[in-house]
């Protein structure tokens, strides 16, 4: 019924591994092990910032390829969207968790780098922190949320995409069409038997 994708696809199902699979193992092996091996609040901030500070580039990278893939895949979808029953709908909800989880992410990187500059021992970024004054043990304790949020906000998203996945079986798609046949034209008969009167 539909052309591959497989580049698309691939990019997709990729980056939102790599999103939902980084964050989950940040908020459970980077903030954990900091926590277990900081000494004090100050140097737990210290390890965990480290940590995020390397997967940042990654995450970036993993974020970009899936929005790439993502908007590909929307556009080589865009019958389906238009005339399967059910998929615009999902895919504005997936458009509107994405955009959430998007945000998310950005609050936390700007929010982690207040905590990094805050808990670090460098004189310039001491300088830097005393710009911006944040409550430590505060900043630390959104900073947590906002890094639980991120792996639920992306594992709907993973949800999602099983749906779409489920949508796309050629049985759904046919039923689909045709139930959006039969609400663009109520003469149309339904599928069960109908066209049998």
């Amino acid at each position: 019924m539909s052309d591959r994708n497989t580049l698309l696809r691939s990019l997709h199902d990729v980056g939102l591994a790599a999103w939902f699979g980084g964050s989950l193992m940040g908020a459970v092996g980077v903030n954990g092990g900091a926590e277990e091996v900081g000494e004090t609040n100050t140097a737990t901030a210290r390890i965990s910032s480290a940590g995020w500070a390397k997967w940042t580039p990654v995450n970036a990278v993993a974020i970009g390829a899936h929005l790439v893939g993502s908007t590909g895949m929307l556009v080589a979808n865009a019958h389906r969207v238009a005339g399967q029953q059910g998929v615009a709908a999902s895919s504005t909800a997936k458009t509107v968790v994405t955009g959430a989880a998007l945000a998310v992410t950005a609050w936390s990187r700007v929010l982690g780098k207040k905590v990094e500059l805050a808990s670090s021992g460098d004189p310039q970024d001491a300088e830097k922190a005393a710009k911006h004054p944040i409550n430590l043990d505060k900043a630390q304790r959104q900073l947590t949320c906002l890094q639980w949020a991120v792996p639920a906000l992306t594992g709907v998203l993973v949800v999602l995409d099983a749906l779409h996945g489920e949508q796309m079986r050629p049985g759904e798609q046919l039923h689909g069409m045709w139930q959006r046949a039969r609400s663009v034209t109520p003469l149309v008969p339904s599928a069960s038997g109908d066209m049998m009167r």
